[in-house]
C-alpha cells in the first residue's frame, strides 16, 4: 500500500505542477520556486513530517521535499543555537544536494560542449 501512496503523492504534485505550467503563464522556475516555498510551509505546520510516514519516497522525490529540508534542519539547529542556528541549520540537511549538484554539473559542463 506504501507504493499505491508513494505513485499518488508524487504524482499529485507532478500533476499539479504541470497543471500550473499548462494553464498559467508561470515559468518553470516560478513553480519550482513555489513548490520549494510550498514544501517549506507544509514542514513548518508539521504536514510535511506526516506526509513522508505516509507516501514515503513519493514525498522525498518532489521538490518540495527540498523546502521541507531546509526548514527543517533551520528549525532543529534554532532550538540548539538561537538564531543564528537558523542560518547554520538551512544548509545542514542541504549541503551534500547541493553540492554533489553543483559538481555534476561541472563534469557536465567540462564534457559537453555547447552548440554555439
Amino acid at each position: 500500500m506504501v507504493f499505491v501512496y508513494a505513485f499518488l503523492v508524487c504524482g499529485g504534485i507532478s500533476l499539479a505542477g504541470q497543471l500550473l505550467y499548462d494553464h498559467t503563464k508561470l515559468t518553470a522556475g516560478h513553480i519550482t520556486s513555489l513548490f520549494v516555498a510550498i514544501g517549506a510551509a507544509l514542514d513548518t505546520f508539521g504536514i510535511y513530517d506526516w506526509l513522508l510516514k505516509v507516501a514515503g519516497m513519493g514525498a522525498s522525490l518532489p521538490i518540495t521535499s527540498f523546502g521541507h529540508s531546509l526548514i527543517h534542519g533551520a528549525l532543529a539547529q534554532a532550538q540548539k543555537e538561537g538564531l543564528l542556528g537558523i542560518l547554520l541549520g538551512m544548509f545542514d540537511l542541504t549541503a551534500a544536494g547541493i553540492t554533489s549538484g553543483i559538481l555534476f554539473a561541472f563534469f557536465v559542463a567540462i564534457l559537453c560542449k555547447p552548440k554555439s
